[in-house]
């Protein structure tokens, strides 16, 4: 048989062949994923792909990534591919559903969590760098991170303001020593400074002594880890240690790992004496006290890390620009410091809770500029989406198991037609107004800067806290704050939403 069809395998026969069995191949898997799908509900309209595994979309989407214009990549593929309309699928090599809208959000995150989860790729593509800690796990895992870390952000830790005083008097010291301070860079050696002291029970001091390489490496993971999401499938064909994955990974480890040391150098009497007394009590010796294993401590400190640090810092940052940009909503910010809390004094828990217009300023902030702005979850079983799919785009999504759901807060809030209309006098949804939330409630589902359901973020009143305790301190010590950008801050969107270039103001110190 061999000897009879040797002469034809030719090189074109056999690329021919191979060809063909590949087109047939992906021909069968689409009817068959087809089928599946309506068994379970409807199509959502289908963003169309002409390469095999979607790669021309893969590159649409990596070349509007590189241009810092994801959300112009979403909403041009809404229009485009449903006619206006919040929910799409593609063809990546798997079937992806792209969605804002709220419906769906709240399905996945709350009303069918179980159907939901991060997934077992996702797990596997993020385990370098954030291994099994809580933001890349499900089930069992995931609930025993949760319950795990809860303790660390009880309201009396939380109210607890003295580790910001401490650190809030040093950033300002930094801002004083400079006249046109690079905001983003100040706030992020901040967060870590409060972040570490929080977690870890020490600072790392990075606001004295820059830990630049730490703070790079960690930016470089991340920008590298968004790439590979973004690839999907052929994410492979990412080269992570050519771009310095591992090499940064390391560095993070190594910082991280200064921290473990000591902890594990505590008998289990210190460690059970440091977890159940407030004074000397971390996030850390928690841990340590339920686990030697080392491996599951950095999971944990990577993963907290990233929280408690790039999205506040962000955050910070965005208020920071916003407010250099509207002198007025300084003054009237100021004005209602002064009144609550005077001029000197260090704000209460209760005087962050009382003051409404510092509460506005940081909601319009989160709504222009959530935190993590586009996100994942894969159906861990054959499931539906309440809406979007067929004819009138209102017909529950047949959602197969492994299918994979991207959806944005950073669309989502951004949409005008969520809110009320322009003629009812309510301002455009495209500018920053604190005055909007005067008497003014978003939608259910509309408004999540920290994702909802069981998986709602963990360390939202940590956040909240430092963000407001933050602004206070600064705006006691500071009349003003003047804007010395010559360019537009860009959107940059790795995990965290960040400006893509560096916010330049120059605080103005109060008089007298």
């Amino acid at each position: 048989m061999l000897k009879f069809i040797k002469p034809y395998l030719t090189f074109p026969v056999v690329a021919g062949f191979l060809v063909v069995s590949y087109a047939a191949y992906y021909i069968v898997s689409d009817i068959r994923l087809k089928q599946r799908v309506r068994k379970l509900g409807a199509h959502a309209p289908v963003r169309t792909t002409y390469l095999p595994y979607g790669v021309d979309m893969v590159y649409e989407v990596l070349r509007y990534f590189m241009a810092d214009e994801s959300l112009e990549l979403w909403r041009h593929t809404f229009e485009k591919y449903a006619g206006g309309r919040y929910t799409v699928e593609a063809w990546t090599g798997e079937r992806l559903i792209l969605t804002a809208e709220p419906d769906n959000i709240k399905a996945i995150l709350a009303t069918q969590f179980k159907d939901f989860g991060k997934g077992e790729q996702f797990r596997r593509d993020w385990w370098p760098f954030l291994g099994n800690g809580i933001f890349t796990t499900d089930g069992e895992l995931w609930h025993n991170s949760r319950q795990l870390i809860r303790p660390q952000f009880i309201k009396d830790r939380i109210s607890d303001l003295d580790i910001f005083e401490e650190h809030v008097q040093v950033l300002m010291q930094k801002i004083v020593e400079t006249d046109t301070a690079n905001m983003m860079d100040l706030f992020f050696r901040y967060t870590l400074d409060a972040a570490t002291h929080f977690l870890l029970g020490r600072s790392v001091d990075s606001l004295v002594n820059p830990q630049t390489e730490f703070a790079d490496a960690f930016y470089n993971a991340q920008r590298i880890q968004s790439i590979i999401a973004r690839v999907g499938p052929l994410n492979w064909l990412v080269p992570r240690r050519y771009l310095g994955l591992y090499k940064s990974i390391k560095v993070v480890e190594n910082f991280v790992n200064t921290y473990i040391d000591r902890a594990l150098a505590l008998s289990p009497a210190e460690l059970e004496k440091k977890s159940t007394h407030d004074e000397g009590y971390t996030f850390l010796h928690a841990i340590a006290a339920y686990t030697q294993d080392r491996v599951m401590l950095r999971d944990q400190i990577v993963s907290i890390l990233l929280a408690g640090r790039d999205t506040t810092a962000c955050t910070l940052t965005w208020a920071t620009y916003e407010l250099s940009q509207q002198p007025h909503i300084t003054a009237k910010l100021r004005q209602e410091i002064m009144d609550n809390v005077g001029p000197d004094k260090a704000p209460t828990y209760q005087n962050l809770k009382e003051m409404k217009y510092l509460q506005h300023i940081i909601n319009e902030t989160l709504r222009l500029y959530p935190v993590v702005p586009f996100n994942v979850r894969m159906a861990l079983t054959d499931t539906t989406l309440p809406t979007g799919g067929g004819p009138s785009g209102t017909e529950p999504i047949g959602i197969p198991k492994n299918t994979p759901i991207g959806y944005s807060t950073f669309v989502m809030q951004r949409r005008a037609d969520l809110y009320p209309p322009p003629e009812s006098g309510f301002p455009d949804v495209e500018k920053f107004v604190p005055e909007r939330w005067d008497g003014w409630t978003p939608k259910s589902w509309t408004y999540i800067p920290f994702n909802g359901g069981p998986r709602i973020c963990i360390g939202q009143q940590f956040a909240l806290t430092e963000l407001g305790y933050t602004l206070v301190r600064l705006f006691q010590r500071f009349e003003g704050v003047e804007n010395r950008m010559g360019w537009s801050p860009g959107l940059h969107s790795d995990i965290v939403l960040q400006p893509s270039r560096e916010i330049r103001v120059r605080f103005v110190e109060r008089k007298g």
